[in-house]
């Protein structure tokens, strides 16, 4: 034993020699006993390695499928979208390849991928997305807001297929703006569109809850034409093997990416640049084994959000999302940076995210967690390191009473093991802290390590946390202990 100590004591300071130790000790518990916390972080993100290493990256044959070889003409006018399908369903039907889209503009309707199919975006290609509605009819199978239903098309989509892809240097544009899809959002204190007399996903939206609430089945739950829900750009549905890299989305009506009750998705060097309503960038729901890495984001909404299910649909379909890393990213604008919720029904479990930077002053919080008594939900085993953040509103937010009135609901949200290490804000315009928990469900085992929140404007706000741990974290430039954070600004 004395031999196996003191090798743990000169290997224990990178989590490379943790791994030699933890095979030399036989087990974790003399390390946890010796470095306790720090042993528990490094097996953390060993964790985060593996599920690195267990996501399954799409292959294609080496075939080639140039759109223009079934009459697609990149002058911007021409309707390209049979030409597409037609490579996509001829690719598919030879054993897979690459769909390729070369320069030009190629305008389209919305595009079903199938199994096997890499459609590839060329530099300086663009796919232009039509906006006449009818258009991404018939309805399909999809996800609104964490409700299943029958609706448009996604503008790209696929359901049950395996090893697909979109990839490229290319720019998707969904031509979305104030006259276009973004006014079905309806009046809102962000509204810069314009309003369309008739023309309101409120009605719908209530309608479908409601739908959700009642357990009317899936295939009866039709909302196309007339119910103002607008699509997302990019939603595979079921499949396994997703990759999305290197391509521009802009401009898009809803959620930009936003794989759903998917299996190893990779989202790797994609630019997110889109500032309409409800525009968050990567939302992967339900999903098991995601990576999202060397992003950009400037968006309307959140940058990242992870979801799983609404209210009664979620604990439906009980299917978390978990097992996500997250890593070297960009945020600028946006509701968020890197956020949990608020459609978390289904729970979230085993988030890992690290190596981010954040910037702007149209950057409303750069770490959230939201969920309510409506949504409920376990999510738990948050770990994050390493964001350096700029400006922002708020630093770090968990409200267990997002767009919820006080004991509206009756599905307690369970929110706990959360660790934060090494965050920095340079500049907070409002909170740097603003934790709210529920008195018959308090939020749990939070850690802060080797964080600090600079200029902050606001004091911080703390209630209903049990557990609340601080290592060496200041505000304004003053080492706080957790009896004195809501009292510092």
């Amino acid at each position: 034993m004395d031999k196996n100590r003191r090798f743990v004591l000169k290997a224990v300071a990178s989590s490379t020699a943790l791994t030699a130790v933890l095979s030399a000790c036989g087990s974790t518990s003399m390390v946890n006993k010796l470095f306790g916390n720090q042993a528990s972080l490094n097996d953390d993100w060993l964790k985060a390695d593996k599920i690195r290493k267990n996501i399954v990256l799409p292959s294609f044959p080496n075939k080639v499928f140039n759109i223009k070889d079934f009459g697609a003409i990149n002058d911007g006018d021409f309707d390209c979208s049979p030409a597409i399908n037609d490579a996509i369903n001829t690719c598919h039907q030879a054993g897979g390849g690459k769909v390729l889209v070369t320069k030009g503009i190629y305008k389209t309707g919305p595009i079903h991928l199938l199994s096997n199919v890499n459609l590839h975006i060329e530099k300086n290609a663009t796919l232009s997305f039509v906006t006449d509605p009818n258009r991404y009819l018939p309805m399909v199978k999809t996800r609104w807001e964490g409700l299943e239903l029958m609706g448009y098309s996604p503008l790209i989509y696929a359901h049950k297929q395996q090893n697909i892809a979109v990839t490229g240097q290319g720019v998707l544009d969904g031509n979305a703006d104030e006259q276009t899809w973004w006014p079905w959002k309806g009046a809102h204190k962000e509204s810069h569109w314009d309003l369309i007399p008739g023309e309101d996903q409120a009605p719908a939206k209530a309608k479908l809850e409601a739908d959700a609430e009642n357990n009317v089945p899936v295939a009866e739950r039709e909302y196309g034409n007339g119910a103002f829900l607008r699509p997302p750009f990019v939603q595979p549905y079921e499949c396994q093997n997703v990759l999305i890299e290197g391509i521009t989305i802009k401009n898009s009506p809803f959620w930009l990416i936003n794989p759903v009750l998917c299996q190893s998705v990779t989202v790797k060097g994609v630019t997110m640049d889109s500032h309409g309503p409800n525009n968050d960038g990567c939302d992967p729901e339900s999903c098991d084994h995601v990576l999202i890495e060397d992003c950009t984001f400037n968006t309307g909404d959140d940058c990242i959000a992870i979801k799983s299910g609404r209210n009664g649909d979620g604990r439906r379909l009980a299917t978390p999302c978990q097992n996500l890393v997250i890593a070297n990213c960009h945020m600028k604008d946006g509701h968020g940076g890197i956020v949990i919720g608020s459609e978390i029904s289904g729970g979230v479990n085993n988030v890992f995210a690290e190596n981010c930077t954040m910037s702007s002053p149209d950057l409303d919080r750069a770490i959230r967690i939201k969920t309510n008594s409506i949504r409920g939900g376990l999510i738990e085993h948050i770990r994050i390191r390493n964001i350096d953040v700029g400006v922002v509103k708020n630093a770090v937010v968990i409200n267990c009473f997002y767009e919820e009135k006080l004991g509206q609901g009756k599905f307690n949200p369970i929110v706990r093991d959360v660790r934060i290490e090494n965050l920095t804000c340079e500049k907070i315009l409002q909170k740097p802290l603003f934790f709210r928990g529920t008195s018959e469900s308090p939020i749990h085992d939070i850690h802060l390590t080797n964080c600090h929140f600079n200029q902050a404007k606001e004091h911080s706000s703390i209630n209903e946390v049990n557990n609340l741990n601080f290592t060496n974290v200041s505000i304004n430039g003053k080492k706080v202990l957790v009896s004195d954070v809501s009292s510092i600004s």
